[in-house]
C-alpha cells in the first residue's frame, strides 16, 4: 500500500543505509564495552550476536511492514494501522516518555561520564546537575528560537562520531594478541540476557529512519535492503569495537567502565588519541542528545495536536519564533529531571525496555496484517505470517523478563497509567459529541 503523501521520494537504498548507521551509532558503544566485559569476561561476543540477530530479526519485521504502509510516521504508524487508535496512542506515549526521554538522559549521563575521564569534576553530583541544567537548556532555548540554529548543531556532530571508532577499529588490530581471544561458555543465561537487554540500547534507532518512509524511492525494495545492510554493518563494527577493546585493556577494562575506549587510545597512541576519542565521544553523545531534543519535541506537539496527548497548551505556536515551545520546553525539562535522578545503567535499561515493547508491537503487526491479507495462502501463508514474527516476538518478550523487578514493575505501572488516560479521554469524547 504505496500512499503518495506529495512528498518527493528521493531516498535510495545508501541514502537509507547512511541515515540508518548515523542514527543508531551513539553514545552505547563508547560506555558499553566495559560494561559487557565486566559481567561476561571473554563471552561478551555471544550477547552482541544475540543483540545481533535480534535487531536483524526485528528490522526484518520492519522491512515487512514497511514494504506495506508507507507513509510516514514508522512504528507509530504500523502498530496504529494493524491494532487501531488505543494501540497508537500507547505507542506515541512509550516512545515519547519512555524509550526517548530515557534515552536522553541515559546519554547525558553518558556524556558526563567520559568527560569525568579528563575532568573529575563531572563525579561530583551538584556538578552534573548543573551541567545537565545548562545543556537542556540551552538546547531548549536555541531550538523555541528557530530550527535553522538546532540543524546546525546537529549537522556539526554527524561525522565527529565516526572518527575515533574507525580509528580504534582499524589501527587497533596492530596491538591485537591472539593468545587474547579466548571464548568460554561459563556464563548463564540470565547473565547473556540481562546484558543484552542494556546492550540492546547501543542497537535501537534503525527504525527511526523509517519515519521518512514517505519519501523512500521503491520502498519495497529500498527498505529491506537498506534496513539490513545497515544492521549488518552496524553489528560487525561493534563486535569488532569488542575485541579490540577487551584484548588491549585485558583485566583492567572493569577500572575503565566511564570511559574505556579512551583508555584503550591511551594505550594505542597516547595522550593524543585519547583525546581524540573523548572529543569525538563528546561530539558523538551531544549530538544524540540535540538531534533528539529537535526531533522529539515536534512528535509531542503532533501527538497534542491530534489529541492524543489531551492538551491543547502543548500544541502552542510561538508567537515570534513559530516554533513548538512549549513541546521543546516540556521535553528538555524531563530529560534535565530524569538524568538528574538516573544513571546510565539504570536509564539505558528502561530506554531499551521501552523501545522493545514498540518493538513486539511492530512483529505482532506483522502477524495481524498478514493475517489478515487473504491474497497469501497454504503453507506459504503460515510460514510467512508465523515462523519470522513469532520467533522474533519470542526473542523480544525473553529479553525484557530480565529487565529487574522494580523496573519491571514500573514499566507495568506506566502502560496502566496510560490506559487510564485514554479511557478518560474515550468517556469525555463521547460526551462532547
Amino acid at each position: 500500500m504505496i500512499v503518495n503523501e506529495g512528498l518527493r521520494r528521493e531516498i535510495g537504498t545508501w541514502g537509507l543505509v547512511a541515515n540508518s548507521i548515523n542514527i543508531i551509532i551513539g553514545a552505547g558503544i563508547f560506555i558499553l564495552p566495559a560494561l559487557v566485559a565486566e559481567r561476561l569476561g571473554s563471552g561478551s561476543l555471544v550477547a552482541y550476536l544475540i543483540c545481533g540477530l535480534l535487531m536483524l530479526l526485528i528490522m526484518i519485521c520492519f522491512a515487512d511492514v514497511g514494504k506495506k504502509i508507507t507513509v510516514t510516521g514508522g512504528a507509530y504508524s504500523y502498530i496504529e494501522t494493524a491494532f487501531g487508535k488505543f494501540a497508537g496512542f500507547l505507542t506515541a506515549n512509550i516512545f515519547i516518555f519512555g524509550a526517548a526521554v530515557m534515552a536522553n538522559a541515559a546519554v547525558a549521563n553518558g556524556l558526563a561520564d567520559t568527560l569525568s575521564y579528563f575532568f573529575p569534576l563531572f563525579k561530583q553530583l551538584w556538578i552534573r546537575i548543573l551541567f545537565f541544567a545548562i545543556m537542556f537548556g540551552s538546547l531548549a532555548y536555541f531550538n523555541v528560537r528557530g530550527i535553522k540554529g538546532a540543524m546546525t548543531i546537529v549537522k556539526f556532530n554527524t561525522l565527529a562520531k565516526l572518527v575515533p571508532l574507525l580509528m580504534i577499529t582499524v589501527l587497533g588490530w596492530f596491538f591485537f594478541k591472539r593468545s587474547d581471544i579466548v571464548l568460554t561458555a561459563r556464563n548463564s543465561i540470565g547473565d547473556i540476557g540481562e546484558i543484552s537487554l542494556i546492550l540492546l540500547f547501543a542497537f535501537v534507532g534503525a527504525e527511526t529512519a523509517l519515519n521518512v518512509s514517505g519519501e523512500i524511492k521503491d520502498p519495497e525494495r529500498t527498505i529491506p535492503r537498506g534496513i539490513i545492510i545497515s544492521v549488518a554493518i552496524v553489528v560487525i563494527l561493534y563486535m569488532m569495537i569488542q575485541l579490540v577493546v577487551q584484548t588491549i585493556l585485558g583485566g583492567s577494562i572493569a577500572g575503565h567502565k566511564d570511559a574505556p575506549l579512551a583508555e584503550t587510545a591511551k594505550i594505542m597512541f597516547g595522550t593524543s588519541g585519547t583525546l581524540i576519542v573523548i572529543i569525538g565521544a563528546a561530539f558523538s553523545m551531544f549530538g544524540n542528545i540535540s538531534g533528539m531534543v529537535l526531533n522529539m519535541p515536534r512528535i509531542l506537539y503532533a501527538a497534542a495536536r491530534d489529541n492524543i496527548i489531551p492538551s491543547k497548551s502543548i500544541a502552542s505556536i510561538h508567537p515570534l519564533f513559530k516554533t513548538p515551545h512549549v513541546a521543546i520546553i516540556i521535553y528538555s525539562f524531563l530529560g534535565f529531571i530524569f538524568a538528574s535522578i538516573g544513571e546510565f545503567r539504570q536509564l539505558a535499561m528502561l530506554s531499551s525496555a521501552s523501545y522493545l515493547i514498540i518493538y513486539l508491537g511492530v512483529a505482532l503487526s506483522v502477524i495481524k496484517l498478514k493475517y489478515s491479507d487473504n491474497s497469501m495462502g497454504g503453507r506459504r501463508r503460515i510460514v510467512r505470517i508465523f515462523l519470522l514474527p513469532v520467533i522474533t516476538s519470542a526473542g523480544i518478550i525473553w529479553v525484557l523478563t530480565n529487565l529487574p523487578k522494580n523496573e519491571l514493575a514500573g514499566m507495568a505501572i506506566f502502560i496502566g497509567i496510560l490506559s487510564t488516560v485514554w479511557i478518560i479521554i474515550s468517556i469525555a469524547r463521547k460526551h462532547n459529541y
